[in-house]
C-alpha cells in the first residue's frame, strides 16, 4: 500500500537540513545555502531534488566524496569566459557563485561562458537559471553526472550509460511576466523521482524504466539504493539522447572534468560539471520592445484551447510558482519512509535534530 505523507513547514524542514548538513562537517554558510537550495526544491514541487537527498549527501560525507572544507580555484579567466574547479565541495554553494561571477562579466560585454567541475551534486538547475534572470539575464545551462554508475539509457540500448544530464533554459520576467524557467532531465523522469515512488510504494510512469534485463517495467524497487538494477530512459527517444550526449561535451569536456566514460573515475559519488552561458538582453536590442514581445508571444501561446478544460496551457516556470505558493501554505508532504530516512541519517551524524 502507498504510504501517508505527512506535511512539514519548510522552516521546520530547513532548519533540520542546515542542522545534520553542519553535523557532518559543512561549514555553517555552506549548510544555509544547501539546506535552502533542497527545501526550495521541495516547495517547487520538485522532490526528487530535495531534502530527501540527504541521507545520500551524509553517505558521500562519510565516505569522502564530498569535501565539506572545498574551495574554488579559477583555471582560467578572461572578460567573457571563468572555468573554475570548485576541490569537490557542496554544490549549490559553488554555482550559486559562479552564476554571479559570470553575471558580472555578461553585464559588463554583453555575454559569459562559464564552467564548473569537481564540484558536489549541484541539485536543481533551474535555480541557477533563477539566479540568473533575477539580475535580468537570459541563461543557457547545460550538466552531466559523473563519479558513480551511469542511469540512463541510450536511444535503442539496453543498459545504462548517461547521468540525467539536465538541461536548464531562462529568461527575465517582464512587467506582466514572470520569469521564464524550462528546466528538464535528459532522461523521462528523474533518478529522485523514483526513488520518491518506490518510497511511496507507486509505480513509475509507463515507458520511463527498464529492468535489469533490459526489459520496459513500471516498479521503481530496483533503483531505490545505491546499488541501481536497470535504467531510465532517455525522453523524447533520440531527441532527449542526443540533448544528453551533449551535455556531455558540453558540461564535462569544457569544463575539463571528463565525461561519465569509464576511463574516468566512478567511486560512487555524486559530482557534476556545469556550463552557462549568460546573455545580457540588452547589448541585443531595446529592452521595451523585447518585453512587449515577450508578452505578446505568451499571450498567444497560452491563449490555446485546453484539451482539458481542468488543465490550461501555462508558462515555464509556472508549476514551480504555484506549487511553492501552496507548499508555503499547507507545508511540504513527505512520506515516512523518506522521514525515517532523513532521522536515520541525523542520527548516523550526531545531529540531535529530528523530523
Amino acid at each position: 500500500m502507498p504510504s501517508t505523507d505527512r506535511r512539514i513547514a519548510p522552516a521546520t524542514l530547513n532548519a533540520f537540513a542546515a542542522s545534520l548538513l553542519a553535523a557532518a562537517g559543512a561549514r555553517d554558510a555552506d549548510s544555509a545555502i544547501v539546506a535552502n537550495h533542497l527545501v526550495e526544491a521541495n516547495l517547487k514541487g520538485h522532490d526528487s531534488h530535495g531534502a530527501g537527498l540527504l541521507p545520500a549527501y551524509i553517505h558521500h560525507v562519510r565516505r569522502n566524496l564530498v569535501d565539506p572544507s572545498g574551495q574554488d580555484r579559477t583555471l582560467r579567466e578572461t572578460a567573457i569566459l571563468l572555468q573554475v574547479d570548485a576541490g569537490g565541495g557542496w554544490g549549490a554553494p559553488a554555482g550559486f557563485r559562479l552564476i554571479d561571477r559570470a553575471g558580472e562579466k555578461a553585464k559588463a560585454e554583453g555575454l559569459a561562458a562559464a564552467t564548473i567541475g569537481n564540484v558536489h551534486h549541484l541539485g536543481r538547475v533551474g535555480a541557477y537559471g533563477e539566479r540568473a534572470a533575477e539580475a535580468g539575464l537570459v541563461s543557457l545551462h547545460f550538466v552531466n553526472v559523473t563519479d558513480h554508475a551511469p542511469l540512463v539509457a541510450p536511444y535503442r540500448g539496453s543498459d545504462a550509460r548517461f547521468g540525467t544530464n539536465p538541461v536548464c533554459i531562462a529568461f527575465p520576467g517582464t512587467a506582466k511576466r514572470p520569469a521564464f524557467v524550462h528546466d528538464m532531465a535528459t532522461s523521462r523522469i528523474a533518478l529522485g523521482k523514483v526513488r520518491v515512488a518506490a518510497n511511496k510504494g507507486v509505480p513509475v510512469p509507463a515507458g520511463s524504466l527498464i529492468d535489469a534485463a533490459g526489459l520496459p517495467t513500471t516498479d521503481p524497487s530496483g533503483m531505490a539504493g545505491f546499488d541501481i538494477q536497470g535504467a531510465l530512459t532517455p525522453v523524447g527517444r533520440h531527441k532527449g539522447y542526443g540533448l544528453a550526449f551533449a551535455c556531455e561535451l558540453l558540461a564535462g569536456v569544457l569544463s575539463g572534468t571528463g565525461t561519465i566514460q569509464p576511463g574516468n573515475r566512478r567511486r560512487g559519488g555524486l559530482q557534476n560539471s556545469m556550463l552557462s552561458i549568460l546573455v545580457d538582453p540588452q547589448a541585443f536590442g531595446d529592452r521595451d520592445w523585447m518585453e512587449a514581445e515577450i508578452e505578446a508571444m505568451a499571450d498567444y501561446a497560452l491563449a490555446s484551447p485546453p484539451m482539458d478544460w481542468d488543465s490550461p496551457v501555462l508558462y515555464p516556470g509556472d508549476p514551480e510558482r504555484a506549487s511553492a505558493g501552496k507548499r508555503r501554505r499547507e507545508g511540504i508532504p513527505m512520506d515516512e519512509t523518506t522521514i525515517d530516512q532523513l532521522n536515520k541519517a541525523a542520527e548516523t551524524a550526531g545531529c540531535v535534530a529530528r523530523l
